[in-house]
């Protein structure tokens, strides 16, 4: 059987994967807000260890459709790895349509265009991105390892190769003073992306991270519903995107949005301009009911 290790982690889209920890951990495992990865030491899981898994998915959970390459940064494993896991996938699995995983910037650093574009024609179609933000102020202070030009550069190299790019950014990092900035660089960089899919996420502080010691500090300015709801519109509002499908239906959102840009764009930023100007109509989600 499967036998997880530690907190399991996956994008609202693959809540119908299966979930493989083909590595454990995050090698970059910096970042302020994060908490993900924090107990575990990053490492490649055994080859073997993983085909017991697979073959035990194959006997026991029928026609397996997607799967998603967990922990958070599976992609950092070398290209051989990968393939073989990839190979016996495919082998276990032949109605499979879709494999995914996480990528951080470093990774997506490292990897080359012709060693995804590879990968990509063995199963590894989409990754998931946490752009978090276009400004490099903001970036520089999550300590995220890259500005937004380098994230573009990266994210570009994915999109070469063929690969969805699933991309979030996280509103409320960069507090009030900053949130403008946020938004609009933010909106500039995922327009340099263009990736296929946009979601926002609200950011939430965790015990055991740098962000929660700055709250506790004093340090962090927390943003309410409204001002959220500001940012996010501001960031839709700039948004110049070709064919993008956006959502922010992650649990940590006070507002569950959804459509396509640019197409829905207008719809979007009219619905956010009634809940500014009639903020007790709005239908907040309330603290009770978010999580990350």
């Amino acid at each position: 059987m499967i036998e997880y290790q530690g907190s399991v982690f996956r994008p609202p889209s693959e809540a119908n994967s299966l979930i493989l920890q083909a590595t454990l951990g995050c090698s970059y495992n910096k970042c302020t807000f994060c908490a993900m990865y924090r107990e575990k030491r990053f490492r490649v899981r055994p080859i073997a260890e993983l085909r017991k898994e697979i073959a035990w998915a194959r006997d026991n959970l029928g026609g397996v459709r997607k799967i998603f390459l967990a922990d958070g940064d599976a992609l950092t494993a070398k290209a051989s790895f990968l393939h073989e896991v990839l190979d016996c996938i495919r082998e276990a699995f032949p109605r499979l349509q879709r494999v995914s995983c996480y990528a951080s910037p470093q990774s997506l650093q490292i990897r080359t265009v012709e060693e995804m574009r590879e990968l990509k024609q063995a199963g590894l179609s989409q990754y998931y991105l946490g752009v978090e933000s276009g400004c490099d102020a903001t970036l520089l202070h999550m300590e995220k390892g890259v500005d937004g030009d380098e994230m573009v550069r990266v994210a570009n190299k994915a999109s070469d190769a063929g690969i969805k790019l699933s991309t979030m950014i996280l509103l409320g990092i960069a507090g009030r003073s900053g949130s403008d900035r946020h938004a609009k660089e933010s909106a500039r960089v995922i327009n340099a992306i263009s990736p296929r899919f946009v979601s926002t996420l609200v950011v939430t502080p965790v015990e055991g991270t740098p962000l929660w010691d700055q709250k506790l500090a004093g340090d962090v300015d927390e943003l309410t519903p409204i001002e959220l709801a500001q940012e996010l519109r501001t960031f839709l509002a700039h948004t110049d995107l070709k064919s993008s499908i956006f959502r922010s239906n992650h649990a940590s959102n006070y507002l569950a949005l959804k459509g396509t840009l640019p197409k829905d764009k207008d719809a979007l930023v009219d619905v956010l301009d009634e809940v500014l100007a009639n903020p007790r109509k709005a239908a907040f989600v309330p603290d009770w009911l978010r999580a990350l």
